[in-house]
Parts: structure tokens; sequence; C-alpha cells
């Protein structure tokens, strides 16, 4: 058996405040003053100066705002390498994504589409990346997610919802400031921290599960029950082990997989545009046949936060809008034969997932 051999951040500081270490951080990996550093950030602080007036800007360097209202797409990032190509004396010597899921995995993408040809929805798969990417540093500004860590890139495509998975994803340099958290609405805190807490389910109890995904699964796991359901943790304890808990939960999942939860969100964000976090949720509500320990512990959660979860959204779609969602989930295989096991398409019929859509 020929076993995986992972790549990971390869340096990371953690720390409330640790964000005005940016600027030491970066200045060595300056190619030349023509090769600006690109920030990528989450247009939620264009015009919050706490943090977008404290971003190191020299040279040509180049801030750009990107809207987290819709999940990333492959024509953005298209879009945006074009841009920063015409625009730019020299490549860049890096890019900065500042942000949560989304701004992290458009970051990411750009990085890696810089240096490869064509088109990133003809990267969107397994092992696909030729040339490795520029470097690239992931700042987090929301909890939950797994981004900052994973190997992937998730992006909405012409065709499906899959990301660009490859060695040359995960970022050179991670920055954790917890700080940085303060001010996320309630309602985006929860969905996000249960994209955490997905995670762990889905690798705790998959096919797929060994050590190496186990300990880190186990111990985000013990996080999210601490901070969703016990009241020992004032709000910068619950942050700051937030991040914590994001950060084992993504390395989890790093030797493993996710499972049926992904996989039937991915199929709402694809044809309704349902961002990650709420999707998750949506999807989960209805999963006690796959994790009943899981879903019981998650409504606890939910309802000890008074968290509202949007209902009826695949009410009124036609057949052709099913079978759309059903064809991308499917195309998981992955995160289904983690969940079920290698028989896996034995179990989950297209009725099966029309059924469960049909609940949500």
């Amino acid at each position: 058996m020929s076993y995986k051999n992972y790549p990971m951040v390869s340096r990371v500081v953690f720390g409330r405040g640790s964000f005005s270490q940016l600027e030491d951080i970066i200045a060595p990996k300056r190619l030349s003053v023509s090769a600006p550093f690109i920030f990528l950030v989450d247009d939620v602080f264009e015009k919050k100066a706490t943090l977008s007036g404290r971003i190191p800007l020299a040279y040509d360097d180049r801030v750009i705002f990107i809207s987290a209202d819709e999940e990333p797409k492959t024509s953005q990032v298209d879009a945006l390498v074009e841009e920063i190509i015409l625009t730019c004396k020299q490549r860049p010597s890096g890019i900065i994504g500042i942000g949560g899921g989304t701004v992290m995995d458009m970051a990411k993408a750009v990085a890696i589409m810089i240096t490869n040809e064509g088109e990133s929805k003809d990267y969107q798969g397994w092992d696909l990346v030729k040339n490795p990417a520029i470097y690239h540093v992931g700042i987090p500004t929301i909890s939950g997610t797994g981004a900052e860590v994973s190997r992937t890139t998730i992006l909405t495509g012409p065709v499906r919802k899959l990301g660009i998975n490859s060695d040359y994803t995960p970022f050179d340099q991670v920055i954790l400031d917890p700080e940085l958290t303060k001010g996320v609405p309630k309602d985006q805190w929860f969905y996000t921290g249960m994209d955490c807490y997905v995670h762990c389910i889905e690798s705790l109890t998959g096919t797929y599960l060994n050590a190496f995904s186990e300990s880190y699964g186990e111990k985000a796991l013990e996080l999210c029950i601490e901070i969703f359901l016990e009241d020992t943790l004032d709000e910068k304890e619950s942050a700051d082990k937030l991040m914590m808990a994001s950060w084992h939960g993504g390395m989890s999942i790093a030797y493993s997989q996710v499972g049926v939860a992904h996989a039937m969100s991915y199929g709402l964000g694809y044809l309704l545009g349902v961002k990650h976090g709420v999707g998750n949720c949506i999807v989960f509500e209805h999963l006690e046949e796959y994790y009943p320990e899981g879903v019981a512990m998650y409504k606890k959660m939910r309802a000890k936060h008074n968290i509202n979860i949007p209902q009826g959204i695949c009410a009124n779609l036609s057949d052709e809008q099913f079978d759309i969602m059903i064809d991308v989930a499917l195309s998981l295989e992955p995160l289904w034969e983690n969940a079920i096991g290698k028989n896996w398409q034995k179990v989950i019929t297209r009725q099966k997932l029309r059924d469960l859509y049909s609940k949500m």
C-alpha cells in the first residue's frame, strides 16, 4: 500500500495581535521592487481602517477587495489572474488572502493559476496541478472553515463545485490572530463554526479514519463542545479556541475525507448559491440516518444559541434542478466512499438524494 506524502503549511504564527508581524514576515519574500504583493481582502473590511489601514503596502503592492457574498467561482479566479498578469510589471512576489474561507480559497487558487496555464476549471479535481504556486499567505478573519490549513480550494465552475486538490495548494505561511475575528455576526459565527464541527463528525465516523486524522478530529470536537455547549469560556478564550478548532478540524480531513453533508451541500452551493457554512447546517439537519449522535449534538448547539436555519429552499425546484444537485453530489466519489464504504453506490441512489433534498 502506498501512503500519501501530505504537504502541510510550512510556517504558522499564532497569537493576539500577531497580524502586526505581517510586514516582517513577508519582507524577505519580496522578489524585487517591481514584484508586488497582492492582498486579497474580504470587502467587509473596505471601510474598516482597523484592519485595512494596517496592511503593510510598499512599492507596487495592491489591495483587491473581494466580496464573500457568493462562493468563489472559477470565472472569478481567471479574471483576477488575468488582471494581475496584465497590470503587474513582474510576476507578483506573493498573494496574501485576508478573510474567511471564500477569500482564502481565492488566494490559494490565484497563487496556483499564476504559474499554471489554462483555466482554473481544468484543475478542479485531485492532483492535476503541474507547477508550484507562487508564495501565498492565509490570514483567517473568521474561524471554522479549515481553509487556512487544507490542501484544497473549493470553486464553483461551469460544470461542478469542486476543489483544486493538490500538493501546491496549502499556504506557505498562515497567521492566526484571534483578534481579527472580533465582530463576526452571531449567525455567521455559528454557521462557520459548524463547518468545523461537521468536519470532525464526518472524519471521525468515516471509513478513511486513521490515527493521524482521529487525533486531530478528536481535539477539534472537544474544542467545539467546549465552545458551543459549555458555559466555561469568556469571549476571548472562545475566539482563541475556535481558531484552533478550525485548524485541527481542517487537519482531521487532511489525511481523511469529509462525507454526506459536504457532498450534498456542494449541490446546494452549485445550483442555488447557498454558502458553504449554512449549507452544511441545512443538510446536517436531516442526516440522522448517517450521523445520529452528531446530528443530535448539533441540534443542541443550534437550540442553545437560538440560531435559525433556512427551510424550504428546495420547495419549488423542478425535476431538472434536483437532477443538477444530485449530479454534483454524486460526482464527489471519495466523500461517499469515506461516509458509506466502497459499495456506497448500492446505498446512495438518486431517489435517496432526491428525498433528502426535498426536506431542505
